[in-house]
């Protein structure tokens, strides 16, 4: 474990408070439930950062729209309830296997840069995220995808402890976080808002003492 002035430095603090994982917070929105089938057509990830005290807090965002995989399905339903028009004209879009290159590059810098030896996906319905995300990185054949092949931290679950309310903008309310259902189903806002729980349930079980203090 690193120190600085006899002080054990706050990425090595990050990487003693989850086992060596780095959580980021992942976010898809799609064009359908089928990993296999439909379409990504956003994708964000935020990562986080501990401070000297312990505190988690949400420390970059990586967010892009995806053009749709040569045949792929997209639902109707699935575009109503996002709000996301794939074909728009003026839609900055990058091909799925360039975004979730980049997406990966990043994250296994911060896994490195938080003195970590591996990311480990966070979601609100995580199982939902992680399996798009595992699916596109086979269907690239990306060798080093940075996530834990199956475990994961989901908030919905953990709202569901801390607040007793498992949807986001129910659980947003619940501890205290601003949420405008005018911007959800955005891969970004969706992605930080769900940080943003997350980091406030985590913050909140240190400050009840779950976590010994640094």
């Amino acid at each position: 474990m690193s120190v600085i002035s006899g002080q054990t430095r706050p990425d090595s603090l990050l990487a003693s408070r989850f086992r060596t994982y780095l959580p980021v917070v992942i976010d898809v929105e799609t064009g359908g439930f089928n990993s296999k089938t439909d379409a990504i057509l956003e994708v964000a990830a935020v990562m986080l950062a501990m401070d000297e005290k312990g505190f988690l807090s949400a420390d970059q965002t990586y967010f892009h729209r995806v053009i749709p995989f040569e045949g792929t399905n997209i639902e109707e339903a699935a575009l109503k309830f996002t709000g996301i028009d794939p074909y728009h004209p003026l839609r900055i879009a990058k091909s799925e296997k360039e975004v979730f290159q980049t997406m990966f590059k990043l994250v296994r810098e911060a896994v490195k840069a938080s003195d970590c030896k591996r990311a480990i996906l966070v979601g609100h319905n995580a199982h939902f995220d992680h399996g798009f995300v595992n699916t596109a990185s086979e269907r690239h054949n990306l060798k080093r995808n940075p996530f834990h092949p199956f475990s994961s931290f989901d908030t919905a679950s953990l709202s569901g402890l801390a607040y007793g309310q498992t949807v986001l903008s129910r659980a947003c309310e619940a501890a205290g976080i601003e949420f405008n259902d005018k911007e959800a189903h955005s891969a970004r806002y969706d992605a930080e808002k769900t940080a943003e729980l997350f980091c406030r349930i985590v913050n909140r079980w240190r400050d009840l003492g779950g976590w010994p203090t640094p």
